[in-house]
């Protein structure tokens, strides 16, 4: 599999299959899909947006990943934001990339191909933090909580809950740069 850099054309052009991975991963149903398809599309306008793909031999997207910025009047950040007292804000939010999706394909699971899109989009972030939520789960039987752990993530907010989803979210941060010597430079 190839770990590669992408523009935002490059996951426009893609969108169908971005869409069809999150699917897959987040186990959301179609309709549902549909909307965040709209959103996804307009989050490659954002500022400081980033993204990487990871794909097969014969060109499928088998994980993505994507954040850029984290400013007020976008949804997510408010809605953090919101929940935060004064000093978290102005830690966690005053410089911040949000990491606003991380998906592989569960085929595709258990192989690094999610620790490397972390790795090289971190990598390519700006900003002084980072934050990321993910749903609430069993941390030593969950493949995300684990990677985030490694990667250094603790914990902002617990059992959060966005409107619009019945499920409760972890938000989860850290500090950057990322100071990591390992392997898994993104390739153009």
């Amino acid at each position: 599999m190839r770990l590669v850099a992408w523009q935002p054309d490059d996951l426009l052009r893609r969108l169908d299959d971005v869409v069809a991975v999150y699917g897959e991963a987040m186990g959301y149903r179609q309709e549902l899909l549909q909307t965040r398809r709209g959103y996804i599309g307009s989050h490659v306008r954002r500022l400081g947006f980033r993204a990487v793909a990871t794909t097969t031999p014969d060109g499928r997207v088998a994980g993505f990943g994507y954040g850029y910025t984290s400013a007020p009047g976008q949804w997510w950040h408010d809605q953090v934001r919101s929940a935060l007292d004064e000093s978290s804000r102005r830690h966690w939010l005053a410089d911040c990339f949000e990491v606003v999706e991380l998906h592989v394909r569960p085929v595709a699971q258990g192989h690094g191909v999610g620790a490397r899109q972390l790795r090289a989009l971190l990598a390519m972030a700006e900003g002084k933090t980072v934050l990321l939520s993910t749903p609430e789960a069993d941390e030593q039987a969950s493949r995300a909580w684990r990677l985030y752990r490694r990667f250094g993530f603790t914990d902002v907010l617990r059992n959060f809950m966005f409107p619009g989803d019945e499920r409760a979210f972890a938000i989860l941060g850290r500090e950057l740069p990322l100071v990591d010597d390992s392997p898994g430079t993104v390739g153009g």
